[in-house]
């Protein structure tokens, strides 16, 4: 399970940002995360919800997970498509020639603090 090396480079830098603001209790943190970035979201919360127990400034902070759709683009006919429902193969086309352009992030996109 490699979501909890995830949630501590994210609590990592969130605590980095808080330090910087002189933020002093955060709420809750609003992270993005990709289809298919290999990152299990029950598991991703699961972990925080462990890892924040043991924190200072984001002690309990209640964590929301959003989806960032996995779209691919295709070389040959310049189409996009859903690379879940597809694969590497352009639905349009049938090439192979295509590569992701998004849905592999794992974005910090919210911090409400106090």
């Amino acid at each position: 399970m490699h979501e909890l090396g995830v949630v501590f480079h994210c609590i990592k830098q969130i605590n980095e940002i808080a330090a910087e603001n002189k933020v002093v209790k955060i709420n809750s943190v609003t992270i993005e995360l990709g289809e298919v970035s290999t990152v299990i979201p029950y598991y991703f919360e699961d972990c925080w919800n462990w890892a924040v127990k043991k924190e200072t400034v984001l002690k309990d902070a209640k964590i929301v997970i959003e989806t960032i759709r996995a779209v691919t683009h295709c070389e040959d006919c310049g189409e996009n498509y859903p690379t879940v429902a597809h694969g590497k193969t352009c639905p349009h086309c049938g090439s192979a020639n295509t590569y992701l352009l998004t849905g592999n992030e794992i974005v910090i996109k919210q911090i409400e603090a106090v």
